[in-house]
């Protein structure tokens, strides 16, 4: 039995295929990349001179269709590794706005750290503003000092004006943001979004007052660096012990006078904030609490 055939007789190789891709980010978020669609026909490929089909034999014609193939799939793979690399810098070009809400010492400053680190954003801390212009003497410093020592929360006015020119620096335009501990009132979150400042994602941590009042009068930070320890549960190296300071505001009838005031508030946040917020456990592990909070800015 002969068989005889002819290049001339097999259709032109084509290959359509679409590449779908998941890229995970810094952020843990996932992108999905569909390439557009490629098409290569056998005449783009090299592939050896063809010779008269009477003088070709069929393991030749066979290891000629394989090498046109091949060089296909190469092709396929190089385009492939390109739109990765492109995927990637759209990955790493991403942001999420954020704001951490909840209770005093219900963790955010722990949180805003971790949050920082992973997403790359601008981070701003309302207390810290005011603790550094009291600490400077300023109008607006002397004005919030009385507030904050009865555990009063500082006037919109004064929060709301100082927040609005941080959100117009560079950084924040540039990172995006993670506004901790504002807004507090439901006015403060009118008044963002009067200047069109809308976060992506709200975090709440929630933690049973005893927790926090506990938290509170163990707390002290270190004027040099920032940080805050706890003489419990997180107590400071011994050499720094005698620089450490406990904040006016950090009493137990302090700390409970702002819990009612914190709880007179959060209505009117969930509210604000309904399609976008998501209530953390924030009595547990640091660590745990932090996995929950990726999981959130991730979804």
């Amino acid at each position: 039995c002969t068989f005889t055939t002819h290049l001339e007789s097999i259709p032109r190789f084509r290959l359509r295929k679409t590449i779908n891709m998941e890229v995970a980010c810094a952020s843990r978020a996932t992108l999905m990349v569909n390439a557009p669609q490629m098409r290569r026909s056998q005449s783009s490929v090299a592939a050896p001179a063809r010779m008269p089909a009477a003088k070709m034999s069929m393991s030749a014609r066979v290891a000629s269709q394989k090498e046109a193939v091949r060089g296909v799939a190469i092709s396929a793979k190089q385009q492939k590794h390109t739109v990765a690399c492109r995927a990637t810098r759209l990955v790493v070009d991403a942001s999420k706005n954020t704001i951490i809400a909840g209770a005093p010492a219900s963790g955010k400053g722990t949180q805003c750290e971790g949050i920082v680190e992973t997403y790359g954003l601008t981070h701003i801390s309302t207390g810290d503003m005011l603790r550094a212009a009291v600490k400077a003497g300023t109008e607006a410093g002397k004005a919030a000092k009385g507030f904050m020592d009865a555990g009063a929360l500082v006037p919109d006015e004064v929060i709301i004006a100082m927040v609005k020119d941080r959100l117009n620096e560079e950084d924040c335009k540039k990172n995006g943001w993670l506004l901790d501990g504002f807004p507090r009132t439901g006015a403060q979150a009118k008044a963002l979004e009067d200047i069109g400042v809308q976060p992506d994602k709200v975090i709440l941590l929630n933690v049973p007052d005893d927790v926090l009042v506990e938290r509170v009068v163990g707390r002290r930070s270190d004027p040099e660096t920032g940080k805050i320890y706890h003489l419990t549960f997180f107590p400071p190296p011994a050499e720094i012990v005698d620089r450490l300071v406990h904040r006016s505001d950090d009493t137990e009838e302090a700390c409970r006078a702002r819990l009612k005031m914190y709880y007179s508030n959060l209505e009117a946040i969930k509210t604000a904030y309904a399609a976008k917020i998501v209530a953390i456990d924030g009595n547990q592990d640091k660590k745990v609490v932090g996995d929950l909070i990726a999981e959130a800015l991730a979804a």
